[in-house]
């Protein structure tokens, strides 16, 4: 197949963990990759420096309707894959950056690929989350991602909702509570500070395996509104860590996650008031059903959580050099 015949994609948020990986894993599965951004010079050599896929990369910011519309003709598929990082200025980003999305998707006819989380669902839907429980979520962030899924179904374009738990992944992210709460990034691995009772299961989700069930969910016959839940990597405390251990090749010190301490520095820093609305998902077991999903694929794709680890902390730069080079 000729470059000029190959599917298209749009992604915005290439350089971010979930459009970067759904980025690399289309490139491999065949698909042109066209990367939105405000300064492609920049992405492009930071890319190149990286060692990552080159994209076409084209200028725009997801803010500008009209720049994302354009920057989407062509395309199959628009991958709405940009977060703000930190969790900031939620309100005032998600839902504009969303519409320029759709905006983009209803004039190329293209399907909108966007990743879901938890934090749609209160704790009155808790502990094992399908397609169909109850939204009612009871944070800010909750509330926008309920809006902007609502978005997506009224509007008339070809939509994928893949949800699963925390993301983390190969590249270093201001949201991933793996590096910004859990381990510190750019430093050997020597403790972990966990955020809730070591004894209850959370959902994890390794950002590589969330773009392979995108694209293996892409070749197969959909609808124009499907919502899929992946059961990732689902883990207690104490199994986080011993995969942690293990990852990293030594014991660890495990201590809990300093809420206190958070709760008196929040006021200062937005990314911590942020985190500490999210306390509630530490909790009590949050765990994700897939049964549609293996209904539709046979299988869901999962990497080991040990290796999948492994990878995470070299791409945040928590291994030392030796254990990088053997990773």
């Amino acid at each position: 197949m000729t470059q000029a015949n190959k599917p298209l994609a749009l992604v915005i948020g290439a350089t971010g963990g979930v459009g970067g990986a759904l980025a690399e894993r289309l490139l491999a599965d065949g698909w042109r990759v066209r990367a939105l951004n405000r300064d492609p010079a920049k992405a492009r050599q930071s890319q190149a420096v990286a060692g990552r896929p080159a994209y076409d990369w084209v200028k725009g910011d997801a803010m500008v309707e009209t720049e994302v519309v354009a920057a989407a003709e062509g395309a199959q598929i628009v991958v709405h894959g940009v977060n703000p990082p930190g969790y900031k200025n939620w309100a005032g980003l998600q839902l504009p950056m969303l519409a320029s999305t759709i905006a983009a998707a209803n004039a190329s006819g293209a399907r909108i690929l966007f990743p879901g989380t938890v934090y749609n669902y209160g704790p009155d839907a808790f502990p094992t989350l399908t397609e169909a429980s109850p939204q009612t979520p009871i944070s800010r962030k909750g509330a926008i991602r309920v809006r902007m899924e609502q978005a997506l179904r009224d509007s008339g374009a070809r939509v994928l909702i893949v949800r699963a738990g925390d993301f983390f992944g190969p590249r270093q992210s201001g949201s991933s509570w793996l590096s910004q709460g859990l381990v510190k990034p750019g430093r050997p691995v020597t403790a972990v500070a966990y955020p809730g009772p070591l004894e209850i299961p959370h959902a994890w989700a390794y950002l590589p395996d969330v773009a392979e069930t995108f694209v293996q969910l892409l070749a197969t016959e959909l609808g124009r509104f499907e919502v899929f839940h992946m059961q990732g990597q689902q883990a207690t405390g104490h199994e986080l860590v011993a995969a942690l251990e293990t990852a990293a090749g030594r014991r660890l010190a495990v201590r809990r996650l300093p809420w206190f301490a958070l709760t008196a520095a929040a006021p200062f820093n937005e990314t911590l008031r942020e985190m500490q609305e999210m306390r509630y998902l530490w909790t009590r077991p949050v765990l994700m059903d897939n049964a549609r999903l293996v209904a539709k694929l046979g299988a869901e794709p999962r990497t080991p959580l040990a290796q999948a680890l492994k990878t995470a902390l070299v791409g945040q730069g928590s291994l030392p050099a030796e254990t990088r080079r053997a990773a």
